[in-house]
Order: structure tokens, then C-alpha cells, then sequence
């Protein structure tokens, strides 16, 4: 079988003879082939060039200094119908080389890449577009031969630590415009990860006020920084909110809104333009919030923890701090599950209290299940809900009863508690829910009761009605609730003599299963049974 050096330098040869042809032909040489650096220049706009180019850098014949412009010109060439074909035939001719042959060619030529990645980024001139940045074909072949899969093309661990150190810089130096540039054959973030955390350790300090993709990095120092990296861009997340939230950020951008406005030929009132600055604040705001979520931190956990407690910020902002805590809490920290668990319990906005409860569901069930059953006692339903149906979700079979025992009076128990635990018993693991709540359908207070009977308001079909029939002779009066019309125990039956419906109130337990339970039931087919 041909060896792939052996095939790489068959293919070399007839590259060769291709070259000798044509060059002969255009009397650049009479004898021998010889080829100058006018030579390969020129072959990087011609037709032939990249076979030309091939050919030189292969063959041994030619001075390495000759050689490794050709492989220099191939990096450079401009594309050809939208592709840079020189860089994948300089990296393919490397690789088809044997060893001995291509150390000397690399030792030279990865220097050089290294002198066009370390060169400024280009700058404009006043009233002038930016100039081109002509290192991206340099940043392609680097990140090209360092992942060869058809062999090691720099073998010299030196060399590959120095281009790899001038890659990260090369990354840092214009990170968003490099990030955002099409023309590269490998993007930014591809060549990140492959170098992994040494490549994000200088993208914290990036993570200024005035950066604009604040996204990418926190998402880049998530997956590969290292903790000190993490912690760093944390706290620089943390200084963006804070001057996002400050005087300092609505004297530096209302100038800019102003402008804006101009542009557009719009002339708000004063009152729109301040509604215009503050959903610009806002957004900024948002912004920072969905990069703190991505990074986490202990900085920006305790940010978001404080801001999320503070009643002179919008529900709004407040609920948005508290989504972007989702999955950044520490389980083991007792701050973090005080402050939670202060949140979800202080007197707030519905919209807020629900992403408190959310959080506080993260946490471990045995840390936080009696803070949660406390909130039992409070005369506010809703809250009561919200703490029962977080207890529900991080709960099995097995707390059922423990469950019914820990539920209030029935003075002040609203309907669509009843209708929300029936539903959340359902969805119990370990074991059958419908068994273990046999038990509370005809003995307890009403709120267990109604609680277990609302099981089959969810989960109980046509098939299942003779399972209640029993109850609806059932004489305990149902719980009591006049806080809020939502929280009335009353259903819509038929109206007698009519086929209009109306509210009945429910009296007792009987009643709720025959106009409340009963209705849903008869309405959904046995496939939906669930038990």
C-alpha cells in the first residue's frame, strides 16, 4: 500500500512538472526551473498560482526561505469564488511532507504568522471606514495547522504554545470586531474553545460598560474559564448593573436618545421621552441580567439576591433579577436560602413572589419545607398557594399526609387551592397518588378533603364517576373564602328550565363534588385517566 508520504510526493512531482511547464513557457527559466519570490507573488493572482505555489513548497529542490513564501503566499491569497483555497492546500501539502522535511519549513513560517497576529488592529481615520484587518487569513491557517486530523503538523511544543499565546492575544486585542466578522473560515469562538481556558482568562477585563457583547463572553468564561476568570467577570457584571441602575448611565445615554430622536424626526413629550429612557434602561438592565444568568458568581448571585429584595425597584426589574438567579443559587450556602426564602415570604408583587418561589424550589426539600409550611398560617391565599404547590413539586407520594395534616382552617381556604393541590398529587412520584389519597376523601377537615376529592377535577374521567358518587352525599361544609371573587367556592351549573348556566354557591363537600368535580369529569374521555 502507497504511503501517504509516498502519495504526497507523487502528487509534489506532477505539481513540479506543472510548474516547470509554465514558468518554461513564459521564459522565466531555460534550465532547472528557477523560480525567484517575484515568482510565487505573482502565482497568488493567477489561475495556476495555488498548483504553482503547491508545487514549490513541496518539492525539496527549492530553498526553504523560497518554500516557506510560497506557504506565506498561499496564507495570504485572496479568496477564490468566496473560499481561501491556499490556506487548506498549504496544509494539506505540510501534512502529506514526512516529518524531517516539514520541521524546518514550520519552524520558519510559524514565526511569521505569529509577527501578522501580533500586528495592531486596524484603525479608521476621522470620516474614513475602518481599514481591512488582514490577519483573519492568518488566524485561519494558524487554527488550521494546529488541528490537522491528518497528522501533527507542528510537532515542537514551543512553537505550538507560542502561536497558540499569540492567538489568544490576537483574540483580545479586537475581540468584537474579530468576533463579528464573516470573512474567516474559523470563527471566534470556534478558536476559544479549542485553546480552551487560557483563551478566556483575559476576557473579564473586556466586560466594560461599553462593550456590546457582553453575552458571548459571559457564555465563553462560563463553559471554559477557570474559576478566577469566572470570579473576575462576575464582579465586572456586577459594575455594569450598578451603572446601569446609576445617574451616571442616564446623564451619559440621555444625550444619546436625544440624538436619536432628532434623527428619526421624532419630538416626544417630556413624560414619553422619560418612559423612552427608562425602557432603554431597562433593557440595558436586562441585558446584564441575561449575562449574569449565563455566568453566575458569587459577585452577581449576591447582586441579584439584593436587588431582587429591594422594594424601591420595579416588580419588573426585581422579577427579572430573580430569573436570572435560576440554577445560580448554592444549595449549601444558608445565606443564599435565607434570602430566598426572605423574599418569598415578604409582602411582594404577585409576579415576584412567583420567581421566589420558584428559586426556593431549587433548593433542598428538608432546608426549606418547614419555612414553607409557616407561610400556612398567613391569610393571604395566593401566597399560600404558591408555598404549597413549591412543597408539592419537590415532594412524593410518601409527604401526602403529611401534606393534608400541615393545611389550614377552613375559614380563609380558597377553591382554586383545592383545584391546584388535586392537580399537583397527580404528578407525585414514587407511587400511586390516587391510593394514597383514598384515605382523605371522607375524613379530615374540608380543606384536606376538597384538597384530595379535586384530584379527579384534573385526572378523573367519565369512568371514574362512580368513584364519587359516594360523596356526594357528604354533609361537612365546605371551606369559607370572601377575600377576592377569585377565591369564592362556587361553580357554573345548568340553570333550571334553561340551557343558560349559572354560579352556585358550594356548601358542602357533597356540593363541590357534584357541581365542581363531577362536570370536569363527565367532559374528558377514560383514555385521560391517570392513576
Amino acid at each position: 500500500m502507497e504511503t501517504v508520504e509516498r502519495a504526497g510526493r507523487r502528487a509534489g512531482a506532477a505539481g513540479l512538472l506543472l510548474l516547470c511547464l509554465a514558468t518554461a513557457g513564459m521564459g522565466l527559466a531555460t534550465s532547472g526551473c528557477r523560480v525567484n519570490e517575484n515568482d510565487i507573488h505573482r502565482w497568488e493572482s493567477t489561475a495556476h498560482g495555488p498548483d504553482k505555489l503547491r508545487a514549490v513548497l513541496f518539492h525539496d529542490k527549492y530553498d526553504n526561505s523560497l518554500r516557506v513564501e510560497a506557504a506565506t503566499s498561499l496564507i495570504r491569497m485572496k479568496p477564490r469564488q468566496g473560499r481561501r483555497v491556499g490556506i487548506g492546500i498549504m496544509v494539506e501539502t505540510l501534512a502529506t511532507m514526512a516529518p524531517e522535511a516539514r520541521q524546518p519549513i514550520v519552524a520558519a513560517l510559524v514565526p511569521t504568522i505569529i509577527a501578522e497576529l501580533r500586528k495592531p488592529p486596524p484603525v479608521a481615520q476621522p470620516g474614513q471606514p475602518v481599514p481591512p484587518d488582514t490577519s483573519f487569513p492568518y488566524k485561519d491557517a494558524a487554527y488550521a495547522m494546529l488541528t490537522s486530523d491528518r497528522t501533527v503538523i507542528i510537532a515542537d511544543e514551543g512553537l505550538k504554545e507560542g502561536l497558540k499565546a499569540a492567538l489568544i492575544d490576537w483574540a483580545m486585542a479586537d475581540f468584537e470586531h474579530r468576533l463579528e466578522d464573516r470573512s474567516q473560515a474559523y470563527g471566534m469562538e470556534q478558536l476559544l474553545r479549542f485553546i480552551g481556558p487560557p483563551a478566556v482568562a483575559g476576557l473579564p477585563k473586556l466586560m466594560t460598560r461599553e462593550a456590546k457583547r457582553l453575552d458571548q463572553m459571559a457564555s465563553l468564561v462560563a463553559e471554559y474559564g477557570d474559576p478566577q476568570a469566572k470570579e473576575a467577570a462576575s464582579a465586572n457584571l456586577v459594575a455594569i448593573a450598578k451603572f446601569v441602575t446609576s445617574s451616571d448611565w442616564v446623564n451619559v445615554k440621555k444625550p444619546d436618545l436625544q440624538a436619536a430622536n432628532a434623527a428619526s424626526k421624532l419630538t416626544p413629550t417630556e413624560k414619553q421621552f422619560e418612559a423612552q429612557l427608562a425602557q432603554y434602561q431597562e433593557e440595558e438592565l436586562f441585558r446584564v441580567f441575561g449575562s449574569m444568568k449565563k455566568l453566575g458568581g458569587r459577585p452577581s448571585v449576591d447582586f441579584l439576591l439584593a436587588f431582587a429584595a429591594d422594594t424601591q425597584q420595579p416588580e419588573k426589574r426585581r422579577q427579572a433579577a430573580l430569573a436570572a438567579l435560576e440554577g445560580r443559587l448554592d444549595r449549601n450556602n444558608p445565606s443564599d436560602i435565607q434570602r430566598i426564602l426572605e423574599i418569598a415570604t415578604a409582602d411582594a408583587p404577585d409576579v415576584v413572589l412567583d420567581q421566589a418561589f420558584r428559586r426556593v424550589g431549587e433548593m433542598p426539600r428538608e432546608l426549606v419545607v418547614e419555612k414553607l409550611y409557616g407561610l400556612f398560617k398567613t391569610d393571604k391565599w395566593k401566597i399560600r398557594r404558591a408555598a404549597a404547590a413549591t412543597i408539592l413539586k419537590m415532594s412524593t407520594v410518601k409527604h401526602i399526609d403529611e401534606f393534608m395534616s400541615r393545611l389550614p382552617d377552613s375559614k380563609g381556604f380558597a377553591m382554586p387551592e383545592a383545584l391546584t393541590y388535586g392537580a399537583a398529587f397527580g404528578d407525585l412520584k414514587e407511587g400511586s397518588p390516587l391510593e394514597a389519597l383514598k384515605k382523605h376523601f371522607a375524613a379530615g377537615p374540608a380543606p384536606a378533603r376538597t384538597s384530595a376529592i379535586a384530584y379527579y377535577f384534573t385526572f378523573g374521567t367519565a369512568a371514574d364517576i362512580e368513584a364519587v358518587k359516594p360523596l356526594e352525599g357528604d354533609t361537612t361544609r365546605a371551606p369559607v373564602c370572601d377575600a377576592d371573587p377569585d377565591c369564592k367556592w362556587a361553580c357554573e351549573v345548568p340553570k333550571e328550565g334553561s340551557n343558560e348556566r349559572e354560579l352556585r354557591d358550594v356548601k358542602t363537600v357533597g356540593e363541590f363534588v357534584q357541581y365542581c368535580i363531577e362536570p370536569a369529569m363527565q367532559e374528558r374521555k377514560p383514555e385521560g385517566e391517570k392513576k
